[in-house]
């Protein structure tokens, strides 16, 4: 058997930068790969509270508006011989949204969704910006999977 968990969180964000959408690409010290934000989910916390935490933690992003992309992350562990499953987040940021790094990342980008999947190593990455980018630039999604913050 091999185990299914989810333990983590992850979320993409959008802004305008210079009249043009852009989503956001962070370059990890540990492994140096181009990555959206993730986090693993804290004691109390729910998916959406641990997204709005990481976003604030590794970007400095407050984050205003969020919706569930209805997409998961999948994939296998090797290390734990587990299938992991990180339901996704989207959040839109204002435009020239301003980023503060944290020390898990070395640098960031906002990128067109051509340059961000040309800048990430998984398949998985490509698909999910490629979502995004249907359900969340191409079209407004539904006012029914936005994420009401309290």
């Amino acid at each position: 058997m091999i185990p299914i968990r989810c333990k983590a969180v992850s979320g993409v964000a959008l802004s305008t930068v210079d009249g043009e959408t852009k989503l956001l690409v962070m370059k990890r010290v540990k492994g140096s790969f181009w990555c959206h934000v993730a986090g693993t989910v804290e004691a109390g916390e729910t998916g959406w509270q641990t997204i709005v935490r990481e976003f604030g933690e590794e970007t400095g992003i407050t984050v205003c508006e969020l919706y569930t992309a209805h997409y998961l992350e999948q994939f296998y562990e090797s290390a734990s011989n587990t299938v992991e499953v990180v339901p996704v987040f989207v959040v839109y940021c204002p435009p020239n949204q301003a980023v503060t790094l944290n020390d898990e990342h070395t640098e960031y980008r906002w990128c067109s969704l051509t340059e961000a999947k040309a800048l990430v190593s998984f398949p998985g990455q490509q698909a999910l910006y490629d979502h995004v980018w249907h359900h969340f630039v191409a079209h407004r999604p539904s006012p029914l999977m936005r994420v009401a913050l309290r």
